[in-house]
């Protein structure tokens, strides 16, 4: 752990890491929500394509998070990955502003979510390194407070910037980029990190499962189960257009989204690490089925604002405090491997996840593709609960 001089009761690291991640996604929370939009309604592009999109764009990308993570832990470093990886992000915005057809928009968000697979690993270990260990879920807790504020920041902006250039689209995408910029830069000039002694080739880590036991690998099952039913949050901003939210309200639903994830996530974080993160993640699994089910059933406009709001506390609840789990079942040396292994997973579910999203949307019905995802979510809440029994189980034999 860190030793340096803390900031709002957090080491430098986990402070600026937050921060780092604050202006990336107001960069990012720009784009996501308008990208829909402006396939739908200025390239016509149907579903099924923006399914394959998304899917391709997370899947893909995500097979190098592991690579990176492991890489990371190879080298013994972390900020420098994670400077490429948020530079290649940001050198993205250009093409999806410049872009005339749906090929240019895929390798956009390919290249945006390739930097996010460059440095996710490498940041979730520098923040695992840098907390207590009895404080994990408060730090990855602040961490997924400060990246939801800025996804709460980034469609305000695009709010008024619509509103501002007649919804110019293109160039809310060009603007985009000077968040972007200043992530990056917080990087090369605050992040630090103590240079570990050079090890001999052999003692290097290497890439396999074999470091890691039965809890790791039944936990990253789980995980990528349940986000083969969880497509791309792009078909809830398309469910709550064809439901009647108008499309200059969308940046403003999805900004409530983000300002009830973001002002969760710590109080989730502070309540994981005093109950159990195991019974926080628990009940994530069991809020997302009923919030699925409900978007399968919506048909009016006040339900989706309720259904976004309740979908931002499921964010709160899950996304930082199923890291700060993870990071109290690994071994201390492969910290970035298992991390990257975890988003490997999760993000190669997002192809099948997406494809079979907009499957069901175009040739069954919208509310197909969410029925889709509910059972998914019922079916690992119930795996966890048998993954939480044998845990027990296993605990207590030892003792």
């Amino acid at each position: 752990m860190e030793k340096d001089k803390r900031i709002f009761g957090f080491g430098k690291n986990v402070t600026v890491a937050g921060l780092i991640s604050f202006f990336m996604d107001v960069s990012s929370e720009m784009i996501y929500p308008l990208v829909p939009l402006f396939l739908t309604n200025v390239l016509g592009v149907n579903k099924s394509v923006i399914g394959l999109i998304e899917g391709i764009a997370e899947s893909t990308a995500s097979l190098l998070k592991v690579f990176s993570g492991w890489f990371s832990d190879r080298i013994g470093n972390r900020k420098w990955l994670m400077a490429a990886g948020y530079g290649i992000s940001t050198l993205s915005r250009p093409i999806v502003a410049l872009a005339s057809g749906w090929h240019q928009v895929l390798g956009a968000r390919f290249i945006d979510r390739f930097g996010k697979g460059v440095r996710t690993a490498p940041r979730d270990a520098i923040i695992a390194e840098s907390a207590d260990r009895t404080h994990l879920g408060r730090a990855f807790g602040f961490h997924r407070a400060m990246d939801t504020m800025g996804a709460v920041v980034g469609p305000a902006l695009a709010f008024f910037f619509l509103g501002l250039f007649s919804n110019d689209y293109r160039r809310v995408f060009w603007l985009s980029m000077v968040p972007g910029a200043i992530a990056v830069l917080l990087i090369i000039f605050f992040i630090s990190e103590k240079k570990k002694a050079s090890a001999a080739h052999a003692d290097r880590p290497k890439l396999t499962l074999n470091h890691f036991d039965w809890k790791f690998r039944f936990f990253v099952v789980i995980a990528g189960i349940f986000a083969f039913g969880n497509s791309s949050d792009v078909f809830l901003i398309l469910r709550a257009q064809q439901v009647g939210v108008s499309t200059v309200m969308i940046p403003v639903v999805y900004l409530i989204f983000n300002l009830v994830y973001s002002l969760s996530s710590i109080p989730a974080g502070v309540a994981a690490d005093r109950f159990g993160k195991k019974r926080v993640i628990l009940m994530g699994f069991v809020l997302f089925a009923f919030l699925y089910y409900g978007f399968a059933i919506a048909s009016g406009t006040r339900v989706i604002w309720i259904l976004f709001g309740l979908y931002g506390l499921f964010m709160g609840l899950t996304e930082g405090i199923q890291k700060a789990f993870l990071a109290t079942i690994i071994p201390q040396d492969f910290k970035a491997t298992a991390f990257g292994v975890y988003n490997t997973i999760v993000g190669l579910a997002m192809l099948p996840a997406s494809l079979i999203g907009g499957w069901l949307w175009d040739y069954v019905s919208p509310s197909a593709t969410f029925y889709f995802g509910a059972t998914t979510a019922a079916v690992s809440a119930v795996l966890f609960i048998v993954f939480i029994a044998l845990v027990r189980k296993t605990d207590a034999a030892r003792s």
